[in-house]
């Protein structure tokens, strides 16, 4: 019986081989597509951080506490318009402006401090979510490169094997290509996050200083 077997099992493992061989050739043009699509996104990105940096080289702490003491003194009045507008140029992305609004409109209010501990958490996520798109690519980007260097290894084998040096040099010619550009996706997407984690970060820091001095309930304010 164990002869009879044999040849049933290595005709099962030969089906095996060529449906995984049918499924990697048929993943070669998503994987390239999808390797191009990444490397627009990332492209996007770093437009998008060119213009962040670009609005945070305006920060001097000095203005921001400047500011922050001109709406505490304004809110001390009760003048929440005034107090807007103190801080109005701290802001340097459209998510800082809307929390510091939140912060100036909640601030000295009952539960007031619990609201703008929530603002501040809510702005920290919605940060993280931003770096979670240029993360994303840091792993996507070698991963297509990886798969499309790996792909189109198969048929420049099998034209080796043949002496089809022109189908060899196609297929070795596509896998390096993917491989560049998988390894520049990854690079950039990279440095992207490390650059905005620490912008986001000061950004954080920057709103709770503001955000303690605008609310801090002693007559003297943060320098009591």
């Amino acid at each position: 019986m164990m002869p009879t077997n044999i040849p049933v099992m290595a005709l099962g493992t030969h089906d095996v081989d060529n449906a995984i061989f049918h499924v990697s050739s048929v993943l070669q043009v998503p994987v390239l597509v999808f390797a191009l699509l990444a490397l627009a996104a990332v492209i996007f990105e770093l437009g998008a951080f060119g213009v962040e940096l670009r609005s945070r080289r305006r920060r001097h702490f000095g203005a921001i506490s400047a500011a922050a003491d001109r709406a505490r003194a304004a809110l001390l009045t009760g003048d929440r318009p005034g107090a807007a507008s103190a801080v109005g140029g701290v802001a340097r992305s459209p998510a800082m402006a809307d929390t510091i609004a939140f912060v100036v409109k909640h601030a000295r209010t009952d539960g007031g401090d619990h609201q703008l501990n929530k603002a501040l958490a809510d702005f920290d996520f919605d940060a993280q979510r931003r770096l979670a798109r240029t993360r994303l690519l840091v792993r996507i980007g070698p991963a297509l490169g990886l798969m499309g260097t790996l792909i189109p290894l198969s048929p420049a084998l099998t034209g080796l094997a043949n002496g089809d040096t022109a189908a060899l040099s196609t297929d070795l010619r596509i896998a390096f290509s993917v491989t560049v550009v998988g390894l520049l996706i990854g690079a950039v997407a990279f440095g992207l996050s490390l650059s905005r984690d620490r912008m986001y970060g000061q950004d954080l820091s920057d709103l709770e200083y503001l955000a303690a001095v605008i609310s801090d309930p002693r007559p003297g304010g943060a320098g009591a």
